[in-house]
């Protein structure tokens, strides 16, 4: 028994040893942008791009009052929806095509987000009517598309986790009509999305699709019939983001990255990334609240920390 024992003991340790080659690569990424323990008590940079209110409002005024002109509209909505962020944009004089000035504004944005820990889930919509126009951040992102979203639009959509759209909603990669190819990553998105075959041959033939046809292979999550409002989808986006608020934020960042990450590799190295993602989240007080919080049988208070 002691030489089976000394036999598992040694093939365990081989195991441990082989999974943490296959992590240590992936471990020097996870602590970057997280908001993890290591990096929760930093001192944040607060958002230049945050819109500011008529008057005299801090500069963190989490205000939704912007100039009429802005491109991309930043929301920090209040109340019980504390967290969401709402990316709103507002070309409509161009039918909200990509712009440089808008992709500037975006990435400023973008990294801006990245660093704010209070931010739990963001919401991309179009604030033209009918018309939809991500980015890579480390919390949940929802595409509210309750209008067109055709070529540069829907590879905004997807660089997005979520996607949701009005059955009226128009989307497709239509590149090819001009004689040039998806160049904001909708030749490698939409593979990923609706598998390899169909990608080719909605690009191939520069195929729209409305919000049925697009739920049905998959490209959307889910699919709305319009209101007199014209915003079916981001109401739906809006619901989608209050399902994520009350999770705890350290353990969504997290997931979102094991999931991104072990989809780009095979299984194994994909479980390893997993593990080490995992063993990120134990050290955190928002776990141990979680814990209490379930002792005592009420709702968390999570801090992201």
């Amino acid at each position: 028994m002691a030489a089976a024992a000394a036999t598992a003991s040694g093939a365990l340790g081989a195991l441990q040893a082989s999974r943490a080659r296959l992590v240590a690569p992936w471990c020097a990424r996870l602590g970057l942008g997280l908001g993890l323990p290591s990096s929760a008590t930093s001192p944040r940079a607060a958002p230049a791009w945050a819109p500011a209110a008529r008057g005299a409002v801090p500069r963190r005024g989490y205000s939704s009052e912007v100039n009429e002109q802005d491109e991309l509209r930043v929301r920090y909505l209040q109340e019980e929806d504390r967290g969401i962020v709402v990316l709103g944009i507002n070309r409509a004089y161009a039918k909200n095509a990509i712009s440089k000035n808008l992709i500037k504004m975006l990435s400023k944005a973008v990294d801006a987000l990245k660093s704010d820990k209070k931010v739990r889930t963001i919401i991309v919509r179009s604030e033209v009517p009918g018309i939809f126009c991500a980015a890579n951040l480390p919390v949940p992102t929802i595409a509210a598309i309750d209008g067109l979203a055709l070529g540069g639009g829907l590879e905004l959509a997807l660089a997005c986790d979520i996607r949701v759209a009005a059955s009226s909603a128009k989307m497709g990669l239509v590149e090819t009509k001009l004689a040039i190819i998806p160049g904001a990553g909708g030749t490698q998105r939409l593979p990923r999305t609706v598998g390899m075959s169909l990608a080719k041959e909605l690009i191939f033939s520069a195929r729209v699709l409305d919000g049925q046809e697009a739920k049905a292979i998959g490209l959307i999550s889910h699919v709305l019939e319009q209101n007199k409002e014209g915003d079916a989808a981001y109401k739906k986006a809006l619901d989608l983001a209050r399902e994520f608020l009350p999770q705890g934020p350290v353990a969504m960042r997290v997931a979102k990255l094991a999931i991104n990450q072990g989809m780009e590799v095979d299984l194994v190295t994909g479980l390893a990334i997993e593990e080490a993602c995992y063993t990120q989240t134990i050290p955190t007080k928002d776990r141990l609240e979680g814990l209490l919080a379930f002792k005592e049988k009420r709702p968390p208070r999570f801090k992201g920390e």
